[in-house]
């Protein structure tokens, strides 16, 4: 994507974040906040209790924590690489709107990393990562993009489009307004 096509997207994101602020607001299901955080960032002697806080914080649907557990066992610093174990927990909080573990996910999905390649999932999710806030998402779906035969892009985009569409109509019915009427 250019530097205009960027701008644009992003001019765009900026017009619906008052939107997206009221979804999360009203507990809608595409963003959802996190709520803690965790660290797993400690010195070796520390880490078992570290662990143990983020894995109790993850069980209990903190998507910062599941996103932090991800990148702990994808990275593979202070423990043995597991990329299903990432896989795992990138995907928990891919689920509850987490941008960065979106991006996370659509890049091993883009790479092969774990899981067999699939540019059509890739695409959808690092789309989904840029609505979200993660920025670099769109540069890595431009790459997707280049790769991806027609046929499968016209795939993604129709699923990407029952998402949003799907997410409209939570806004409208979540205070009966449609989704682009002003903001009180």
């Amino acid at each position: 994507m250019n530097r205009t096509g960027r701008a644009l997207s992003l001019g765009c994101l900026l017009l619906l974040q008052p939107l997206l602020a009221l979804a999360q607001a009203g507990g809608n299901s595409l963003l959802i906040p996190a709520m803690g955080r965790c660290t797993l960032n400690t010195q070796p002697q520390d880490l078992a209790q570290a662990l143990a806080a983020c894995q109790k914080a993850s069980d209990e649907g903190d998507a910062q924590a599941q996103y932090e557990l991800g990148e702990f066992y994808y990275e593979g610093k202070n423990a043995p690489r597991d990329l299903n174990q990432a896989l795992s927990y990138f995907e928990k909080a891919s689920l509850q709107g987490h941008a960065q573990a979106q991006f996370k996910l659509g890049s091993m999905f883009f790479h092969g990393e774990g899981v067999p390649a699939n540019n059509v999932q890739a695409y959808i999710l690092l789309k989904m990562a840029a609505v979200n806030g993660a920025e670099e998402a769109l540069d890595t779906a431009d790459e997707v993009t280049e790769k991806m035969p027609r046929e499968e892009l016209e795939v993604a985009t129709q699923v990407l489009g029952q998402i949003f569409r799907k997410y409209l109509m939570e806004l409208q019915s979540a205070d009966g307004r449609t989704p682009f009427a002003p903001l009180p």
